[in-house]
């Protein structure tokens, strides 16, 4: 256990894991982020409602702590053509979570904001090497941040995203 996933279950939130060995396939994909965020019966199997699902939260907590997603095996998406959307969608679920925000960019006067966050354990690969594969999501940029690859969406259709400093190491293409 890191230092941060016990500083996070220390606040009161919560740690998830995932195994990327699951996710390599987009049916595969959201059967385990149903099974394991405990997401409701309606949850409709595709990218829209995996980021409706996440932003909404209906997990464990249900909305008023803090999360962590962590990606075991990671290193096993970066052959997946999704990798790049899946990314984009991750993004996305948490810009609407930590924001707190409805699908046209409103805040949600009832809902409370929480800080959502996905993390891809990578056990062999170089992390410039999987961001050439991330930034091929819809709107994802990469950065490099305290020795980890930071993504994060870029754009004016995100308003309240951070901005992504440039990649230090081999340029991604684009």
């Amino acid at each position: 256990m890191t230092a941060e996933t016990r500083a996070l279950r220390t606040q009161g939130g919560l740690v998830l894991r995932l195994d990327g060995r699951e996710l390599l396939e987009p049916a595969s994909l959201f059967r385990a982020f149903a099974r394991e965020l405990s997401f409701p019966g309606y949850f409709g199997h595709n990218w829209d409602a995996l980021v409706d699902c996440l932003h909404d939260w209906h997990g464990p907590g249900q909305g008023d702590q803090d999360v962590a997603v962590l990606i075991a095996h990671a290193d096993e998406l970066l052959g997946a053509n999704h990798l790049g959307l899946f990314v984009s969608v991750l993004c996305q679920a948490a810009w609407r979570a930590n924001l707190q925000l409805d699908t046209d960019g409103v805040p949600h006067g009832t809902w409370s904001s929480f800080a959502l966050h996905f993390v891809f354990l990578l056990d062999r690969t170089r992390p410039e090497a999987f961001a050439e594969a991330v930034v091929r999501g819809p709107d994802v940029g990469v950065a490099r941040a305290d020795g980890r690859l930071t993504a994060t969406l870029t754009g004016e259709d995100w308003p309240g995203a951070y901005p992504v400093t440039p990649f230090h190491g081999s340029a991604p293409p684009r």
